[in-house]
């Protein structure tokens, strides 16, 4: 194993210029991530000197095997925490050789909402607050669980510490350092009600980088999970009963949010949210309902309610907001398997584009 890990960490830039490149997807379930890695011949800091690729999209549910090439487009660039070196992450996303993008790329809407006149000239500012469970492999049971049992009731596992307390914490920090390094907005990590599962938070994060952030940030946290021998679940209920679920809780503002003023423009913004409730619930992850019950820190998903500190709301202000008259509001319907271009891009253009 020795020799492996010595493999695994040479320098090449000991002799070599070359550099090896991991192009990053999304596949066919909107969820799964996919990967694979060339070599490049020298350094590359703008996604625009990358080439494109391609790959077999009847291999992962996006494309019928008599026509199945899609072509990977880069899209940002992040430093290979495990490559290290000058080797880099490539977030991409997917269009057919024709170039339109393939029915499961949401980033290109996303990209024409954000590059909007009237929703750049606002520079939106997202926090994502991204909930994960961490699984036994074998049983598909949370870690430092009982298999086929309960550890007891919820209460001393949120941010708790101690070996009955946190489990898996190795893992979340060495994701919290490879985010670090890789370039990504990572703004903290803790531990979450229920034990076993933990939360991450990408931001503030501007426009289109918050989904390309989040999405390397979970591809990061997969490929440790991979390492450590624990599967990785974005289910925003995996254990019904009274326990929590997951989600990915996103803080939201706009420049005239943020300027004197802005909590009018605040509450203006969260009716229009409330007056299309049903279709952003629609767009907002799988199994949400199973999440969305109004127990456990959650507004019913029938339900659109807003308050000041009220964590069973749909959407939160926060008191300093509040009090500055002005900041930023959290969207906590998100479920943790959201795709975070979907929704980023969506609030913006309900707050700032949509006219009632």
């Amino acid at each position: 194993m020795s020799l492996l890990t010595d493999l695994i960490n040479l320098n090449l830039s000991d002799c070599t210029n070359k550099i090896i490149a991991e192009y990053i997807w999304i596949g066919g379930s909107g969820m799964d991530l996919r990967s694979k890695a060339r070599t490049l011949s020298g350094p590359v800091a703008d996604p625009s000197k990358l080439p494109k690729w391609n790959y077999d999209g009847s291999s992962t549910g996006q494309a019928p095997g008599e026509d199945s090439e899609v072509i990977l487009y880069p899209q940002a660039i992040f430093r290979d925490p495990f490559r290290r070196g000058n080797n880099i992450l490539v977030m991409c996303d997917a269009y057919t050789p024709g170039g339109e993008p393939i029915p499961t790329n949401k980033r290109c809407n996303a990209a024409k909402i954000f590059s909007h006149p009237d929703v750049a000239a606002e520079e939106a500012w997202y926090g994502i607050e991204q909930e994960y469970t961490l699984l036994q492999k074998d049983v598909k049971w949370p870690i430092g669980w009982p298999l086929g049992g309960y550890p007891g009731p919820q209460g001393p596992y949120y941010c708790g510490v101690g070996v009955d307390k946190a489990y898996g914490r190795d893992i979340v920090d060495s994701h919290y350092k490879a985010c670090l390094y890789a370039g990504i907005n990572i703004s903290g990590i803790n531990g979450e009600v229920m034990p076993g599962q933990w939360e991450f938070q990408v931001g503030p994060s501007v426009g289109i980088s918050a989904g390309d952030e989040l999405w390397v940030a979970r591809y990061i946290l997969e490929r440790i999970t991979e390492i450590a021998g624990v599967v990785l679940s974005f289910d925003p209920k995996p254990i019904q009963g009274d326990w929590n679920g997951a989600g990915a809780h996103t803080n939201y503002s706009t420049k005239s949010m943020r300027n004197d003023g802005g909590y009018e423009v605040i509450k203006k913004a969260i009716e229009k949210l409330g007056l299309r409730h049903k279709e952003h619930i629609a767009a907002y992850g799988e199994g949400n309902e199973r999440r969305l019950t109004g127990r456990h820190e959650t507004a019913d998903i029938n339900t659109f309610l807003w308050g000041v500190a009220n964590r069973g709301a749909s959407i939160r202000v926060g008191r300093d907001t509040e009090k500055a008259g002005k900041g930023y509001f959290e969207d906590r319907r998100p479920a943790s398997n959201m795709d975070p271009y979907v929704v980023t891009s969506m609030i913006a253009e309900t707050t700032i584009l949509w006219k009632p």
